[in-house]
Formats: structure tokens, C-alpha cells, sequence
């Protein structure tokens, strides 16, 4: 086991010049790499960096290796040409392959029940399948470059590493019990943690049936600057767990933002382009709602969504059963077997809803009202709400409108996780 690169700090700009010089170094202690697998996510995390990070590796690649990409979709939508040339600018499209989550996937094994029984302090007891899009294990790699953002996530804590592979280019089994494993367990337990039971379930994978595929992490930490802007604060690689931790004590410094009282109300903004759904805009309650006082308010400017769910059959199961809470959907889970055979649906009804504890406006720019009252939200309307929380004139954290109004705004709620001091101390 090996750890490449190890670079950051809560002050460390990493710029272009010095990710292609630690990139080179990484590629070298690779090295020879005749044939090479680059696992990038996809355009709902285009401000990762990952995608220039794909581009040095490419460029770094090209002249001597068969190089392939398959962007981590894990359920959602393959990614269009054009934004496959937004992320990837330079990369030839034929590059590029699709994962289908549902079908032709290769088995690696199964992290068995008495494991997840464990793991869920009794709550669980199901296996799960370990699958994976079959290039992984026919493509005869010499490398499998696993590229990601370490950001607050909902299901595993902290994003990427392993969970880019076994959920990024993984099967139904695996991230429908995955998913519904860390919602039962408790978000409010694993959001933010490196260490949770879900992290734990890829680690198991990894370490015994994922052992003989050639993957290495590249993972960065991205922070605000003194001008609000993206940065990148750290760039790590290894190809076991110590990078993945090493960077995840910087996520933590970089990413939570931490708060001594609770807020009343809350307006987050979704950029158009990388939120199209609920099932992605749903960050704006996951990130927030261990910030947001109870009877407060969340505000969601959502211009870009027009769907509840980025698969077909995801979003009929949202339309039907909406985001009604935990106690409703594991009843619904009970009673309907279409539920309980997409679980990570079910999940993320839980992940969605305030638990009855504070009111969520949605303001979508291509979905009606009784499309959004349906699933249990209040409606406004966009352009109402955008003239008087305007995106454009508002910055990140507490602004007071000319009326007197107090709001706490969050102009991308993927880039961190809002919540009260009191429940990460010693975290």
C-alpha cells in the first residue's frame, strides 16, 4: 500500500502548475502504464476540479498509454456531449464510455448480513451484492485512477474514494442498500464523519474483493478564498485508506461550517446547470437542516429543476410516495414491494424531508405546484422569490434585506455542510 501525494492545508492554493507536477509524480511511482481507466464523476460535480484534474491526466497519459474515462453516474443521467466538453475540454469523445447502473454488471463478491446487522446496531440484517460496470475487471488496467471531490455527504459522511467506484460505476444492489444503510442508521450521525457504517461497507469491499484491481485515490479538498471564489486547499493519492482520512481532516476544516445558534431561515440557490432534479437539489435540505431552527424556514431557488428523480423509475416512485419522513416511508418500505426494491429511493425520501421540523419551499423553474406540493413541499413561485432573494446581490452567510428581513444564504449548498457547533464537537 502506497500514499502518492499528501499536499494541503486550510491556507494551500493548489493551482494548475503544481497539480500537473504532483501528477507526474504520482504517474511515475505508477509507472509503466500501458493501459489506464480514469473514473472522473460527472457534471453534478463539476466544481470538484476533478475535471481538470482528468485533463492533466490525460494529457500526461495520451502519448504513451491506451487511455479510457468512464464518468462516475452512478444513477444519474450519462453525461451529454456537451457537458462532457465543458468538463473534459481537450479529451476526444471516443475517449469516453456510459455506465448503466442496472445491467451487465461483474460481481465482485457479497459483504454479508451479519456484517450489515453489525454495522446498523441490529437495525439491518440484508447482504449486499458488491457489482461493478464490467470494464473495470475486463480491461486488463495497468491503473485505475479514481478521480473525486472529499465534500459532506449525506450517505458516507464524506464523499469519494471507494464509494466513487462501488456507487460512482456500481450496481442497484449496492447503492440501494448502501443508501438506505446510512438513512436508517441516521443522517445526522454520518453526515461530516469520516468513520461511519457506510464508509465502513466499501472498506469491507475493498479490502477483500477489490484487493486485485490496480485502483489508485486522487482526491481534492476544495475551500472558499478570502473573495469567495473555489479553491483548491489539497490534493491527495494513495492507493489504500490513509489518503482518503489524511484528506478527510481537511474536508472537515475547509467544508463544515459551524454555528453557535440555530438559523430561521435559510435561502439556497441551485445553479441551473448542475441541479435538474430533486434527487440532486435535495442537497439544499441535506446540507442544512442541522442548522435550521425548528418551525424556520428553507428556501430553495431552483431554476434549473424539472424532474424529481434522474432515473425513470426513481422519479414515478417520488411522485407516488413523496418526502413524508422516516416513521412513513419504513412503513411504506413495509407495505409496497416497488419501494423496497429500490431502497435508495426510499432513502433519499427520508434524506429529503425536515421530519415534519421546519417548512421547505421549493422554487423550481420547470415543475408546477402540484407537482411540488404532491411530494410534500410548499411552492412559491421563482420569479417572486428570486426578486426578493436575489441570487445576484445576496453573499454567502447573513444578509439583512432593506425591509429588516434576516436570512442565512448559501449560494451552493454542494460545496460544505451547515450545522450547529454543539453536534461535531469532537468530531
Amino acid at each position: 500500500m502506497a500514499e502518492y501525494i499528501a499536499e494541503g492545508s486550510e491556507t494551500t492554493i493548489i493551482d494548475e502548475a503544481k497539480a500537473r507536477r504532483l501528477i507526474d509524480e504520482m504517474l511515475a511511482q505508477l509507472g509503466p502504464l500501458n493501459r489506464v481507466l480514469i473514473l472522473p464523476p460527472d457534471i453534478t460535480r463539476y466544481h470538484s476540479w476533478a475535471g481538470k484534474l482528468t485533463q492533466l491526466l490525460y494529457q500526461s497519459l495520451d502519448s504513451g498509454a491506451h487511455v479510457e474515462i468512464m464518468p462516475t453516474i452512478g444513477t444519474h443521467f450519462p453525461m451529454s456531449d456537451s457537458e462532457i466538453e465543458k468538463m473534459y475540454s481537450g479529451i476526444p469523445r471516443d475517449r469516453f464510455r456510459d455506465h448503466d447502473w442496472r445491467h451487465g454488471l461483474a460481481r465482485l463478491g457479497v459483504v454479508p448480513g451479519e456484517k450489515i446487522h453489525e454495522l446498523s446496531g441490529g437495525r439491518l440484517d440484508y447482504p449486499i451484492n458488491i457489482e461493478v460496470n464490467p470494464l473495470l475487471v475486463e480491461g486488463d488496467w495497468d491503473a485505475i485512477l479514481s478521480v473525486g471531490q472529499l465534500v459532506p455527504h449525506e450517505v458516507i459522511g464524506i464523499a469519494n474514494h471507494a464509494k466513487n467506484v462501488f456507487v460512482g460505476v456500481g450496481g442497484a444492489d449496492t447503492i440501494n442498500k448502501t443508501h438506505y444503510l446510512g438513512a436508517v442508521v441516521g443522517m445526522e450521525s454520518i453526515m461530516g464523519r469520516a468513520a461511519n457504517p457506510v464508509r465502513a461497507v466499501f472498506e469491507y469491499a475493498s479490502e477483500h474483493f477489490a484487493d486485485e484491481l490496480p485502483i489508485t485515490y486522487l482526491l481534492t479538498v476544495r475551500g472558499r478564498d478570502s473573495e469567495a471564489g473555489l479553491v483548491t486547499r489539497g490534493l491527495y493519492a494513495g492507493n489504500d485508506t490513509e489518503c482518503f482520512y489524511r484528506g478527510a481532516k481537511l474536508c472537515q476544516q475547509a467544508n463544515l461550517n459551524l454555528l453557535d445558534e440555530p438559523l430561521p431561515k435559510v435561502v439556497v440557490y441551485l445553479e441551473p446547470e448542475e441541479f435538474k432534479s430533486t434527487w440532486l437539489g435535495n442537497k439544499a435540505v441535506y446540507r442544512t437542516r442541522m442548522a435550521i431552527a425548528d418551525d424556520g424556514e428553507l428556501i430553495v431557488l431552483a431554476p434549473g429543476v424539472r424532474e424529481f428523480g434522474e432515473d425513470p423509475e426513481i422519479d414515478r416512485l417520488i411522485r407516488k410516495y413523496g418526502y413524508r419522513g422516516i416513521p412513513k416511508t419504513l412503513a411504506n418500505v413495509a407495505e409496497n414491494p416497488e419501494l423496497a426494491q429500490n431502497l435508495s429511493a426510499a432513502a433519499h425520501l427520508m434524506h429529503g424531508s425536515s421530519e415534519d421540523r421546519f417548512k421547505i419551499t421549493y422554487c423550481p423553474g420547470h415543475l408546477s405546484q402540484e407537482e411540488i406540493e404532491g411530494v410534500n413541499f410548499a411552492y412559491a413561485d421563482l420569479a417572486t422569490m428570486a426578486e426578493r432573494y436575489n441570487p445576484e446581490t445576496l453573499t454567502d452567510g447573513i444578509n439583512q434585506l432593506p425591509d429588516g428581513e434576516e436570512i442565512f444564504y448559501i449560494s451552493n449548498p454542494g460545496q460544505g455542510l451547515w450545522g450547529l457547533r454543539s453536534l461535531f464537537e469532537g468530531t
